[in-house]
């Protein structure tokens, strides 16, 4: 495996579709903790939720790009990307509990855009900063 990793074609199909099927699983975690059915809301127009899922698209992404960058193995790369995941994971429940006057999961499903773009700061902002962690 270790030679097959040393061919820069194969280990960025590699990469990639270890990313991919990350995404997919984290995307389907997110989809299990907001009030909202993200893909039926898409299919709706809602741009809140087409923000803030694009959001932690990128979130994601970002982590995994960092992760990739910092860790000779796939493996180590998948750990250290899922334990960004968890820390965005946990951003989005702060962002939760800091608005105590009204549910931020509500607000997106009603198409609050101010709302949805404020959870697809967060996202980005946390992913650079939880990626920059797991660079050192």
């Amino acid at each position: 495996m270790k030679t097959l990793l040393g061919n820069p074609y194969f280990s960025t199909a590699a990469y990639f579709t270890v990313t991919g099927l990350a995404m997919i699983v984290f995307l389907s975690l997110f989809e299990l903790v907001t009030r909202y059915r993200v893909w039926h809301e898409l299919k709706r127009g809602n741009l809140a939720v087409a923000m803030a899922t694009g959001g932690k698209i990128f979130g994601i992404a970002n982590i995994f790009r960092f992760s990739i960058s910092q860790n000779d193995s796939i493996g180590q790369a998948l750990i250290w990307g899922t334990f960004g995941f968890l820390l965005l994971l946990v951003s989005y429940f702060i962002f939760e509990f800091m608005t105590p006057s009204y549910k931020v999961d509500e607000e997106i499903a009603r198409d609050n855009r101010a709302i949805g773009f404020t959870a697809m700061v967060i996202s980005v902002g946390f992913s650079y900063v939880i990626g920059a962690s797991l660079s050192r």
